[in-house]
């Protein structure tokens, strides 16, 4: 049997902790943007669900073109997502199609959330997130193109 002096491994944890500690930290900043990167998704796919939604129960094409972008906003900010820039998308082709004929209202949501507040090398200051979705106009209902 032979016992370890240990003399030799003096200043060994010290020299890990450098070592591993930024690695440490950069894989925490990594998590932490992905998850906010993953979060800021969401709650764009959801405002474009919730706009969608919106502009398909309107009467018109109008209507619900106003309908889905009040909608979308409204949905972003109450999910706490500021958008540097945002826009809203509807196809509205499917009023001009008659009663008793099937349609969808599609809404497609952008938004170019501002990501500079990380402050780590290599995370790009803005990213563009995109979503769409579609709802069903009810087929019997009066629609005005």
């Amino acid at each position: 049997m032979s016992t370890r002096s240990g003399k030799g491994e003096r200043g060994a944890v010290s020299v890990e902790l450098v070592i591993l500690g930024p690695v440490l930290l950069l894989f925490v900043l990594v998590v932490f943007f992905a998850g906010r990167y993953a979060l800021a998704q969401q709650a764009v796919q959801a405002a474009a669900a919730e706009a969608a939604r919106a502009a398909s129960i309107a009467r018109s094409a109008g209507d619900a073109s106003g309908a889905a972008t009040a909608s979308a906003s409204a949905s972003l900010a109450n999910q706490g997502v500021r958008c540097a820039t945002q826009s809203v998308t509807v196809d509205t082709s499917a009023f001009a199609t008659s009663p008793g004929t099937p349609g969808l209202v599609t809404v497609t949501v952008s938004c170019q959330v501002d990501m500079t507040d990380l402050a780590f090398p290599g995370i790009p200051g803005n990213r563009t997130l995109q979503a769409s979705m579609a709802s069903p106009i009810d087929t019997y209902r009066s629609r005005q193109g």
